[in-house]
């Protein structure tokens, strides 16, 4: 699969919509320093990106990232009600794009999917799944489910 190589304009997009926090990732750049420097930086980071693009070689040092939990719900002292989050880069977003874009334009993903994107959401989903039993239960046909969240 060939990736789509990507422009400066998007790689400018991208920063921008990076959420300016304080914290510092694992290459120790404070974000206000990269928005501040988009357009010094922009040309070098386009080079990089399509240069893994074309290579299909993901940097190694960039293969590292900070995870910080993310407060869920109930007991902040059980360590189940947090989940990770990882803070993705720039490269990690021009791939997640080029990915998303293959797929939606393959058609790759069942109609059933509606976790992870854009268009169809879960209120959906569980909009079709109470149609289908109460059409179920109107004819006459036994309803039963499993429900599995991975």
């Amino acid at each position: 699969m060939k990736l789509k190589y990507t422009t400066p304009k998007e790689i400018e997009k991208m920063i921008k919509t990076l959420k300016c926090k304080t914290s510092l990732g694992y290459d120790a750049i404070p974000m206000q320093i990269l928005k501040v420097s988009t357009t010094f930086i922009t040309p070098p980071l386009t080079y990089m990106c399509n240069k893994s693009l074309l290579s299909g070689v993901f940097p190694f040092q960039l293969k590292f990232s900070e995870i910080k939990p993310l407060y869920k719900i109930g007991d902040r002292m059980d360590i189940t009600n947090f989940r990770p989050i990882y803070l993705l880069k720039i490269l990690e977003k021009v791939i997640h794009t080029r990915l998303y874009q293959h797929i939606n334009q393959n058609d790759i993903l069942a109609t059933e999917q509606y976790g992870f994107k854009n268009n169809p959401s879960t209120e959906i989903a569980s909009f079709k799944l109470i149609n289908e039993i109460l059409l179920a239960l109107n004819n006459k046909i036994t309803v039963g489910g499993i429900f599995c969240d991975l």
